[in-house]
């Protein structure tokens, strides 16, 4: 059974998970016309993106991150006592994962597409993203690693039938790809397995949004710590 929560948790829940879910679908489509060459790059997953390909999918990956933080924080408020240990696990990787992707997306965003623009890339070597042969890639996968063991601890809290169940369904199923996501490096072709993350990250969000507007919220909007 899910805990009580205040309405300003059911709020941020809500908002936090339509904002991961509109930020997920936004860089899978980006993602998708980049794979078939609309973007400039040569198509297909282990192409580098051009300076409008890493605007085009970096840009909402950034917004996804802090969200998708802020959404597990609400999943902390919304689990029951005997839960919380769950959910304050999920909360730690979330951070993490956060942490990590800010980094490569705010790096890409500020300092290395400029340059690429410019055909300015003498110095930056290090910092280029290249698909699965890169640093940055590397630290990216990661964080994505800790996204999916996040989303493994969250689907803990719920227990319940019905929406309960899909919720914990889509988040287990989503912190299932993570020796796929991982193991990229060694194995590329791993990524066509860790793509139904395009499945199984919305559902969730998306299964939350629907959650948390359906919450019930406590008399005195006493937050449960």
């Amino acid at each position: 059974m899910l805990a009580l929560i205040s309405s300003s948790t059911k709020t941020v829940g809500f908002w936090s998970a339509v904002l991961a879910t509109v930020s997920s679908i936004t860089y899978i489509l980006g993602q998708l016309a980049e794979w078939m060459g609309f973007l400039g790059s040569q198509g297909g997953p282990e192409s580098a993106s051009t300076p409008l390909g890493i605007v085009v999918l970096l840009t909402p990956s950034l917004l996804l991150g802090s969200s998708f933080l802020v959404l597990v924080v609400s999943i902390h408020q919304l689990a029951a006592p005997e839960r919380k240990i769950w959910s304050h696990a999920a909360v730690a990787f979330a951070t993490v994962y956060t942490a990590l992707i800010s980094i490569v997306y705010f790096v890409q965003l500020t300092l290395v597409m400029p340059r690429l623009a410019r055909g300015q890339v003498e110095g930056i070597e290090v910092f280029l993203f290249v698909p699965f042969d890169s640093f940055l890639y590397a630290v990216d996968i990661l964080g994505y690693s800790f996204m999916s063991l996040a989303t493994l601890f969250a689907a803990m809290v719920f227990t319940g039938r019905g929406l309960e169940r899909l919720v914990r369904l889509f988040l287990i199923t989503n912190g299932l790809l993570l020796p796929f996501i991982a193991l990229q490096m060694y194995y590329h072709p791993l990524i066509w397995i860790a793509a139904l993350w395009a499945v199984t990250f919305p559902g969730a969000t998306w299964s939350l949004a629907i959650l948390f507007r359906r919450a019930t919220t406590n008399t005195f909007g006493s937050e449960n710590l």
